[in-house]
């Protein structure tokens, strides 16, 4: 079986969020699995600046792009540690700057994300014809290669090397879905047959994401109960009706997460290592938390946040009943950025509450992990959320989630209230409105079995013994490959 994996950022090369991690491990996964695969993605100025070892495969690829021809050239490494070839596009004219997709500390795009990607998008085809593969799947990330499946099944469908080729769109988060101006619809090089309701047209732009639902044979999105929701106007962003359409091809298939990497037994971040068998470490961790943060050294739960300031992520909530969380035993730690309405209102915070609540307004691994291994509950009562990994990691540390239940904390997240703990699924706290006072009284149950230290330890270990890795997600992925096969056959 031979699988194209087609991405915009891949981990360690070049990331922005949660797609690189996905790209960059799930390709290595499956080839344990017996999948012949390679990766694409551009070859961004970072990439050159961190100096990974690539080599000039001497391919030119001449792109048409609206009524010009645009080149590019392909370069060749090797994912980390195994023998899954990446190809990187490479065009200093749409790559060789600092920011992926926007300018550097700013959420203003590039005004030319739409030439970029349907560069990116359209040469893929094109590598993929110079290397002579004939791929059984195609399988298209997020919005930057929507356009990979349209070119696929019209422009590209009467090549031989793609005469059985299968397309796969996976959604990562459907708020983001490569809407540009409908006079961009030159550059496609697409008919404009093609601009309407049913296909690319959406509310009178171009809508990339649309395009790969519309033209690819199966969808995938990141969670089960993400692939229902993306169905229903509340979470669908204008394409509920289409996802409802394709509802037969739309499969759900949970993230996992990298034991390499997020392990309390050999995380070298933390103060201590710790497991199921001897959590003493865990204790130690705590401790170093609170003297990093300068939080009073005595025994309270720690509520750990690591978040993107927005409401998406329920920031909202968090702050309207945060001075009434403030009343109960606990501190508060919160590590990220986004919104300054929330930077300002969480620094007022740690002013106001000294000892109990503490701020960093930035990111950086080591604190995450920090974070991970000395809270005692994480937090995440996200408005919506596809899938959801720092719920996995706290897992893992034995870090209890509180979060809503939608997307992929549903998935992932089973209340205690549903059973007793002694049963050992249940692994959580979790809430289904969207309330200050929901997410209020879920905190408090939480603070009260904290002090059932019985109780609460088993908690933990239902947790540190789940299974999230990406093994199990590959192997869904895998069987999703066999069945689209099968099918064509």
């Amino acid at each position: 079986m031979k699988v194209i994996y087609v991405s915009s950022e891949v981990v360690p090369f070049a990331k922005t969020g949660g797609l690189a991690e996905i790209a960059g491990t799930i390709p290595k996964k499956l080839k344990k699995l017996g999948v012949d695969i390679i990766v694409i993605m551009p070859l961004y100025k970072v990439i050159k600046e961190n100096n990974f070892h690539l080599i000039n495969t001497d391919i030119q690829v001449e792109t048409r792009i609206g009524d010009k021809i645009q080149i590019g050239y392909v370069y060749k490494g090797f994912l980390p540690n195994t023998n899954v070839p990446i190809y990187f596009l490479e065009c200093e004219k749409y790559y060789n700057r600092e920011g992926l997709y926007n300018y550097p500390g700013s959420t203003e795009d590039y005004e030319d994300n739409c030439e970029r990607f349907v560069f990116f998008s359209r040469s893929v085809l094109e590598i993929v014809e110079k290397l002579n593969i004939h791929p059984d799947i195609l399988h298209c990330n997020d919005w930057q290669a929507g356009l990979t499946p349209v070119f696929l099944k019209t422009i590209y469908a009467g090549k031989k090397c793609f005469k059985n080729t299968k397309a796969i769109m996976t959604i990562h988060n459907l708020a983001y879905q490569g809407l540009f101006w409908h006079w961009d619809m030159k550059l496609t090089g697409l008919g404009w047959s093609l601009f309407n309701w049913k296909q690319l047209e959406f509310y009178g732009k171009i809508n990339f994401l649309k395009g790969g639902i519309v033209f690819s044979d199966i969808i995938t999105t990141v969670s089960k109960t993400y692939a229902q929701e993306i169905q229903t106007p509340e979470f669908g962003v204008g394409l509920d009706g289409v996802l409802r359409e394709r509802s037969k091809d739309l499969y759900g298939i949970i993230n996992g997460i990298d034991y390499n990497i997020w392990n309390p037994e050999t995380d070298g971040y933390i103060a201590a290592n710790y497991g199921l068998k001897n959590l003493g470490g865990k204790r130690i961790c705590k401790k170093a938390l609170q003297k990093k943060y300068k939080l009073s050294e005595k025994e309270s739960p720690i509520i750990g946040m690591i978040t993107r300031l927005t409401d998406q992520k329920g920031l909202d909530l968090v702050a309207n009943k945060f001075q009434d969380l403030m009343e109960a035993n606990l501190q508060f730690i919160l590590l990220g950025t986004g919104d300054q309405q929330y930077q300002v209102l969480f620094q007022d915070y740690a002013k106001m509450y000294q000892n109990k609540v503490a701020v960093n307004f930035s990111f950086d691994e080591q604190s995450a992990h920090e974070i991970e291994a000395g809270a005692d509950i994480f937090l995440m009562p996200s408005r919506f959320e596809p899938c959801g990994l720092n719920q996995l990691y706290s897992l893992k540390y034995g870090t209890v989630p509180v979060v809503r239940n939608t997307g992929g904390l549903a998935d992932t997240i089973k209340d205690v209230s549903m059973e007793s703990v002694y049963n050992g699924k249940v692994n959580g706290f979790s809430f289904k409105e969207y309330s200050s006072e929901s997410l209020l009284n879920t905190i408090t149950k939480a603070i009260s079995l904290f002090k059932d230290k019985a109780q609460w330890l088993k908690l933990m270990k239902n947790g540190m013994e789940q299974d999230w890795s990406w093994e199990r997600s590959a192997k869904e992925y895998s069987c999703l490959y066999e069945k689209i096969i099968g099918d064509r056959q």
